[in-house]
């Protein structure tokens, strides 16, 4: 399991490795600072998301980049929305999506998955089965992102579910710290549901 993590980056330039060392320590923050509902899981999920956005697009992983740089917009966005329910006195409550919020998450979903599709194909990029699975967690992480920024719980199944699938094509791709990552990710994920599930239900007792 060693060697495979430093086969994986023998010829890596070192700037590159302390960049996604900087990603794996702020993105793993951010996603602790979220199950505890700190608004400062934004402004360290924007250090990780940004950097992110230049590792995948140095490599061609355009929907990984593209769905970071969605996530940089977001994460602005939900530092609003959370920070203005602070200001206003009124908590951002945890809770259930409703109809109109599921109806819009999966319009989210399908318009991303068309969007990623259509620019990898803009820029001529071969779409191989891995990039076909990137594309379809790019619509999942776009749907969960929304979704966290207005604190639903639902987010979280999103976020386990992109987790999931991402440690196996992260693993693919010889991207061994990112995978770590993301195995990191499902843990804190399923915490943070289990977590957000037990403070909406002593709300609703």
């Amino acid at each position: 399991m060693i060697e495979f993590f430093l086969n994986a980056y023998k010829d890596t330039p070192v700037y590159m490795i302390v960049l996604e060392a900087i990603t794996f320590v702020f993105g793993i923050l951010s996603v602790y600072l979220a199950k505890k509902e700190n608004i400062w899981v934004y402004p360290t999920g924007l250090v990780a998301t940004v950097i992110t956005v230049y590792l995948f697009y140095n490599v061609g992983y355009f929907g990984d980049a593209i769905v970071n740089v969605y996530y940089s917009i977001m994460s602005f966005y939900g530092w609003f929305m959370w920070s203005r329910a602070g200001k206003e006195n009124v908590r951002l409550e945890i809770s259930r999506v409703n109809n109109r919020e599921i109806l819009t998450g999966l319009g989210i979903f399908v318009l991303t998955i068309f969007v990623i599709y259509g620019i990898y194909n803009v820029f001529g990029y071969e779409i191989k089965i891995e990039n076909y699975l990137d594309i379809f967690t790019s619509g999942i992480f776009f749907t969960a992102m929304w979704y966290m920024a207005l604190k639903k719980v639902e987010s979280w199944i999103l976020w386990i579910v992109g987790d999931v699938i991402s440690i196996p094509l992260c693993l693919h791709r010889e991207l061994g710290m990112l995978a770590l990552q993301y195995l990191i990710f499902t843990i804190l994920a399923v915490q943070a549901f289990v977590q957000w599930k037990k403070l909406l239900n002593s709300k609703t007792t």
